[in-house]
């Protein structure tokens, strides 16, 4: 049964409400009502955000502008690889270095605070992220022209949608960071990322979502993970119920070498995500066999209800063919008793008998339908109309009947008609003193 603050909901509401209790374990009915109408009722896109609000991650339907993005970055067991750059060698390497190390120090500490009198100045326009899409695909564009086709398979979309596929999917998602100012990027690129062995281990066994951080997009993201240096890449996945980073690697480091990495980082965390297909399985399990027994439970219900309805109709059947032979004996009762009235009327109605010595009478033997009969005087002079109606008000007469004469035989016409619109008196019929009339029943006819 539906609870209270359920009773003015639709029943496909009443099943989405309680099947997003059941994906989310909510207890509060009215927290579960309220999230599915800020959603219209699109139970994925409720069930996706009560997860991204429990595990950190942004929403991939309703993503706030402002909101920092939460992927756990605070597990001490993320491994981290790091490629430092190659030491001079030799007498020239040394000297060379010597000599540009000023210059080197003077240039990056001048950008350094010509940056920040900038943000004084004027805010940096990358911290507000308007077009998330667009910086994806300004930079796979920016990518191809200078790197070529042969690359990676961009993520095409935020990283939030793809943080959530990555968990939806249970698979390893790879974020590459993109330094455009970086002594180091275009090598990265050139020889590392777009190596044919890194691309084919790449499209096969994750994700991989890449921004520059020159782009809002990007620059969000790096505010997310707080790389040290460039090239940087992430490796993030489900584990423990949460989005976290299992492998941060920085650095310019070698397509060998990257596949190693990449590989071992894979292989340490694997156990996490076969755990969580279990999980998801028994989960799923779960949901479909709660599923079944709502849809059986509904099922009855609409037995019940069908039931209940088809006893419905039955009784108000019956209560209407009640009513119905009650309207029946009651019009029948109506009936006999104005009959009986007008046969008692026209009983009053009857001029005297005759007398026996009378010799204008004439004796009349009526034989009935049931076989009895009944004698009655009447006088000559009187209409046939005075035979019908004392045969009328008899008891045992018909409703219906006519009088028939047996030689010669007729019908004597006792009610006015279109042939006979006055009934001739008993003279005018031709009667004799004494007759032997029959009276033909026909009230079935």
């Amino acid at each position: 049964m539906a609870a209270p603050e359920e009773q003015d909901l639709t029943q496909e509401q009443t099943e989405k409400l309680l099947q997003f209790q059941d994906l989310t374990g909510i207890e509060s009915m009215d927290q579960c009502r309220h999230t599915l109408e800020q959603h219209n009722w699109n139970i994925e896109a409720a069930v996706q955000d009560r997860l991204n609000e429990q595990e950190g991650v942004p929403s991939v339907f309703n993503p706030p502008p402002s909101r920092p993005l939460q992927v756990n970055t605070a597990d001490h067991r993320i491994y981290s690889y790091v490629v430092s750059r190659p030491q001079p060698r030799g007498l020239l390497g040394w000297s060379y270095y010597l000599i540009m190390l000023p210059f080197r120090f003077t240039y990056y500490t001048i950008l350094d605070i010509f940056r920040f009198a900038l943000r004084f100045i004027r805010p940096d326009p990358r911290s507000r992220v308007t077009d998330p899409i667009g910086d994806i695909v300004s930079f796979m564009h920016s990518f191809e022209e200078k790197y070529g086709r042969a690359h990676p398979v961009f993520y095409q979309g935020t990283y939030s949608q793809a943080l959530n596929d990555a968990k939806r999917e249970l698979r390893f998602l790879l974020v590459y960071l993109h330094g455009d100012d970086h002594q180091d990027s275009d090598e990265f690129c050139r020889n590392t990322l777009c190596a044919p062995e890194v691309i084919s281990l790449i499209n096969t066994r994750m994700l991989f979502w890449a921004c520059s951080t020159n782009k809002p997009e990007g620059y969000r993201v790096s505010q997310a993970l707080r790389e040290n240096t460039y090239p940087f890449l992430a490796m993030i996945m489900l584990k423990d119920r949460r989005m976290t980073v299992v492998g941060r690697l920085e650095g310019l480091i070698q397509p060998d070498d990257l596949i190693n990495q990449l590989t071992f980082i894979m292989d340490a965390n694997q156990t996490y995500l076969v755990s969580e297909r279990l999980e998801r399985e028994e989960r799923n399990q779960t949901q479909v066999l709660r599923q079944q027994q709502d849809e059986a439970y509904l099922a009855s219900l609409r037995a019940d209800q069908e039931k209940e309805r088809k006893k419905r109709e039955e009784r108000e059947r019956k209560r209407r063919k009640e009513e119905e032979v009650k309207q029946q004996k009651l019009a029948e009762e109506r009936r006999r008793r104005n009959l009986q009235e007008e046969k008692e009327r026209k009983l009053e109605c009857l001029p005297p008998e005759p007398s026996p010595d009378d010799p204008e009478s004439v004796k009349i033997i009526f034989k009935l339908p049931n076989d009895s009969r009944v004698e009655r005087r009447f006088h000559f002079s009187q209409s046939l109309t005075v035979i019908h109606d004392f045969l009328f008000s008899l008891k045992e007469s018909p409703e219906k009947f006519q009088i028939e004469a047996n030689f010669p035989r007729r019908v004597l016409p006792c009610i006015p008609s279109e042939e006979w619109p006055n009934p001739p008196t008993l003279q005018e019929a031709g009667l004799s003193h004494t007759e032997v009339l029959f009276v033909q029943d026909l009230t079935d006819e």
